[in-house]
């Protein structure tokens, strides 16, 4: 069976389809990394203006 590493701790396990922690080892480690994703520790690296724009931050030009 193949193994992978854990995305949080890096411990090595086998990919099996009934952990329903999958890819994490542990309902552990995935609360640990969604509490970093709801604490803003991970971000998407992205275009500032492009995001202000899609988001509809920006007022849209008129002159088109």
């Amino acid at each position: 069976m193949r193994e992978y590493p854990c995305p949080q701790c890096r411990n090595n396990l086998p990919w099996r389809s009934d952990n329903p922690f999958r890819p994490f080892c542990s309902e552990r480690c995935q609360k640990i990394d969604l509490g970093a994703w709801a604490q803003e520790e991970y971000a998407i690296v992205g275009d500032d203006q492009e995001n202000d724009v899609s988001t509809g931050v920006l007022n849209p030009r008129e002159d088109l």
